[in-house]
C-alpha cells in the first residue's frame, strides 16, 4: 500500500539510477499517455530528475516534459538492467523508460499522465495537494492549522485527505493517531493546535524513517521482528501492545477505509463513525 514513504523511496532510487541518462526507448500501455507521446516523444530526451509529491511520483525530462504517476493500491516502479528478467509478468507493465544502464518499469499503474512543462508542482493533480510532509520546506505550523481547520470532520478522515496534507495513507493515519492518543472519530476542530502540531511532527518522523527502510517494510513500533512492526493497523481484536485492550476497527464513510484504534489508549470521542 504505497504511502508517502514508499513514493519518496522510489523517487530517490529512480533519481540515482536515471538522472542524467538519455532515454533510448519509451513504451506506454496507457492510451492517454501514448496519445501525448505521439506529439511529445520521450525518446532522445534526458531524465533530469525524479521527485515525489505526496503520493505522486514525477519524472522530469529535458525540453519540458513531465511524467506523473500515482501508484494507487497496487502500482510500483521497478528498476532492471537491460535484458534482466522482470519480477512481474510483462502483461502488468504500463510504462517503460529505457536508458543505456537501466530500464524503469511501472507495473499496475493506471493513474498517469504525460504533461508538457518544467515544474511538477504546476501539474493539476499535484497543484491541488496540501503540503508535502516529506518536503524539507514543510511549515509544520501551517500544516497543523490545516488539520484543525477540518472542523466537524473526523480527524481520521482529514488525515487521509491529500488536499489537506500530502503523504499519509491508511497505515500511517491509524498508527499516528494511536501514538498521539487521539480517537480517529474525534472532530478535527476539537483538537488543540498543540495536538495538531504533534500529529504533523510525528508524521514527518515516521515517513522519513520509513522512507529509509527497505522496500516492503514499514515500522512504527521500532521493532523489526515479523508481526511486531505496527501498533494497531490490521490488529482488530488483538491486544494493544501497550495496555492489552482489544484493538477495534471500523470502515467509515465516505472513504470506507478501515481505521484501527485502542479504545483505552485513544479515549472515546463524542463523534461516531458514520
Amino acid at each position: 500500500m504505497p504511502e508517502g514513504d514508499t513514493i519518496a523511496r522510489a523517487a530517490a532510487v529512480l533519481q540515482q539510477a536515471l538522472a542524467g541518462q538519455v532515454v533510448t526507448g519509451f513504451v506506454s500501455e496507457l492510451a492517454p499517455v501514448a496519445a501525448v507521446h505521439d506529439d511529445h516523444p520521450v525518446t532522445g530526451r534526458t531524465v533530469e530528475r525524479a521527485v515525489a509529491h505526496g503520493k505522486h511520483l514525477v519524472l522530469a525530462f529535458s525540453g519540458g516534459l513531465l511524467l506523473r504517476t500515482h501508484m494507487r493500491m497496487h502500482g510500483s516502479w521497478h528498476l532492471y538492467r537491460p535484458g534482466e528478467r522482470w519480477q512481474r509478468a510483462p502483461r502488468r507493465m504500463r510504462l517503460r523508460v529505457d536508458t543505456a544502464p537501466w530500464v524503469a518499469v511501472a507495473f499496475d499503474v493506471y493513474d498517469a499522465e504525460l504533461v508538457p512543462g518544467h515544474d511538477p508542482t504546476r501539474i493539476a493533480a499535484v497543484a491541488t495537494l496540501g503540503p508535502d510532509l516529506l518536503s524539507p520546506a514543510l511549515d509544520v505550523a501551517a500544516a497543523a492549522a490545516r488539520l484543525g481547520a477540518g472542523g466537524a470532520r473526523a480527524i481520521g478522515d482529514v488525515l487521509l485527505d491529500q488536499r489537506v496534507v500530502a503523504g499519509i495513507g491508511n497505515v500511517f493515519r491509524s498508527e499516528l493517531l494511536f501514538l498521539a492518543g487521539v480517537d480517529p472519530r474525534a472532530a478535527a476542530g476539537t483538537l488543540t493546535p498543540a495536538q495538531c502540531a504533534a500529529l504533523v511532527e510525528r508524521a514527518v518522523v515516521l515517513l522519513r524513517a520509513n522512507a529509509r527502510l527497505g522496500a516492503g517494510r514499514r515500522v512504527t513500533t521500532g521493532r523489526l521482528a515479523p508481526g511486531e512492526a505496527l501498533w494497531v493497523y490490521q490488529r482488530t481484536g488483538r491486544p494493544c501492545r501497550r495496555c492489552g485492550t482489544s484493538i477495534l476497527s471500523a470502515a467509515e464513510a465516505p472513504l470506507a477505509r478501515r481505521v484501527y484504534w485502542c479504545p483505552r489508549c485513544q479515549p472515546d470521542s463524542a463523534a461516531a463513525l458514520s
